[in-house]
């Protein structure tokens, strides 16, 4: 989107500043609705009705009938089976990697995906005061399950922020404006789910199918040593026959009787399935990737910063590191230079470069400048010959699973042997300071006048932004519990 909305919002938030605000992408938004969503409430309206319009220029593949969609979805998700035995096959028959050449191209993957997963189920979110009406709840319980219902260890916003700082991709806010659109139209759907319902339930719809793409990267991140558990989470939860895109069927069926006009909201529901083509998406992701380009972006990155910083006495082809920093557009050069003048050898182990040793060993004096995933980068950069192909690489590497096998037995052992088990956090003890705020939230929905204040209470904390913390996370337990009380 490039126009611009203004918001003119009620305060909604105690506390919280609404004055009007100006967002010029979906990018601006997205941060708008994540930091103080009261203030972004018109802005984000006029940007899903905006994103809808450009949706329905779109394809849309569902059936004309709604009695036709629980077939349509079986027949889909065995083509989709089919299709990955397929590949499995092929796979098993020497085929190289279908989607990542590399670690580092399928830790861009992770970075790159990261504002549509790191909102996951957000556009559920405007479902949950609607609690008292049974209809409503297979759309409640998607999103309680997206929420990992209060556990922490299953709440998919969690699991993706671990993933992306285990491997020091932290750093997306900066990522090009159509990484943020999925995530900007979740987060609009969040807080217009009266206006918008039709257009909830299509996308939700649209959402919750299994495509073949997260099978495919779920198997190639686990051969890769990544772990795919996020991924492979949403493979299971997704199922046709009793998961969320049964659910989602359910939902339509449901609410679609109750509308004076089906037939109109079917239409709307056609909308909304289609906002999932929208922006960038996983395949388009992928298929972005550029080694070199991202090792000049990172190098580029690294610039404004470090141009300053070096001494005048290391020189490359007879100039300053400081001179060839100045000016990004020097960086291609740069990195050239470096490998003509030996500081890189282009297709051997990372240790035989200069540069390297200068970022990881027992006197790296640039220790701690890259981030692992920016390690990464430069390491299959080097690894790779200058005329080599740009294929996927299917050498020995012990899988994710794999190396959970070998941890698992280690740990075991040292338990044999009498160490004392050591664990990667020390859990305090209730009660031993750091509790008092969950204690408040007991106490206050205990002390609610009834059910409906209590759930009204719970839901505030289970926003997007919200849910994933300590005090969101019991809050989805307290609220999943009441539902079915």
């Amino acid at each position: 989107m490039t126009s611009t909305f203004v918001v003119d919002s009620p305060a909604r938030a105690a506390g919280r500043d609404t004055r009007p605000v100006q967002v010029s992408s979906a990018r601006d938004l997205y941060f708008a609705l994540m930091d103080n969503p009261a203030a972004a409430i018109e802005a984000s309206r006029a940007f899903l009705a905006a994103q809808v319009e450009v949706a329905r220029a779109e394809p849309c593949e569902l059936p004309d009938a709604v009695w036709q969609l629980q077939g349509w979805i079986q027949g889909r998700a065995e083509s989709v089976g089919i299709a990955y035995r397929e590949y499995l096959a092929a796979r098993k028959n020497g085929a190289p990697r279908r989607y990542f050449t590399s670690n580092s191209h399928a830790l861009y993957f992770l970075k790159g995906v990261a504002p549509t997963k790191l909102v996951d189920g957000a556009w559920l979110y405007g479902t949950l005061p609607r609690w008292e009406n049974p209809d409503f709840h297979p759309l409640i319980k998607t999103y309680l399950e997206e929420l990992g219902d209060g556990v922490p260890d299953k709440n998919h916003v969690t699991l993706y922020r671990r993933l992306l700082a285990a491997h020091g991709c932290e750093h997306w806010e900066t990522l090009p404006e159509d990484h943020f659109v999925q995530g900007a139209i979740q987060l609009a759907l969040a807080y217009h789910a009266d206006a918008f319902l039709p257009e909830v339930v299509g996308y939700n719809l649209g959402y919750e199918q299994l495509p073949l793409h997260l099978l495919i990267t779920s198997y190639e991140l686990n051969e890769l040593g990544i772990d795919p558990y996020y991924f492979t989470l949403h493979v299971t939860v997704d199922n046709a026959g009793s998961g969320h895109a049964h659910k989602a069927v359910q939902a339509l069926r449901n609410l679609m009787a109750q509308s004076s006009d089906p037939a109109a909201f079917f239409q709307r529901v056609l909308d909304g399935y289609r906002l999932n083509d929208l922006g960038a998406c996983t395949t388009s992701v992928i298929g972005a990737f550029d080694l070199e380009a991202e090792l000049v972006e990172i190098f580029s990155a690294k610039a404004a910063i470090g141009k300053n910083m070096h001494s005048d006495y290391c020189r490359v082809a007879g100039r300053s590191v400081n001179d060839w920093l100045a000016d990004p557009k020097q960086i291609p050069d740069f990195l050239a230079k470096l490998e003509e003048s030996g500081w890189i050898q282009r297709g051997e182990e990372v240790e035989q470069s200069r540069f390297w040793r200068l970022i990881q060993g027992e006197r790296a004096e640039m220790f701690g400048v890259f981030s692992s995933y920016e390690q990464q980068v430069l390491r299959d950069w080097i690894t790779t010959p200058r005329d080599a192909t740009a294929t996927a690489r299917t050498g020995r590497v012990l899988s994710h699973r794999a190396r959970q096998r070998a941890l698992d037995s280690l740990t075991q052992h040292a338990q044999r042997s009498g160490y004392p088990e050591r664990g990667l956090i020390r859990r305090r003890p209730a009660g031993s300071g750091g509790d008092s705020e969950l204690h408040q939230l007991e106490e206050r929905v205990a002390a609610a006048a009834g059910k409906p204040e209590a759930m009204a209470m719970l839901a505030q904390l289970m926003s997007p932004s919200i849910h994933h913390t300590a005090i969101g996370l019991m809050a989805t337990r307290m609220y999943s519990q009441l539902l079915d009380a």
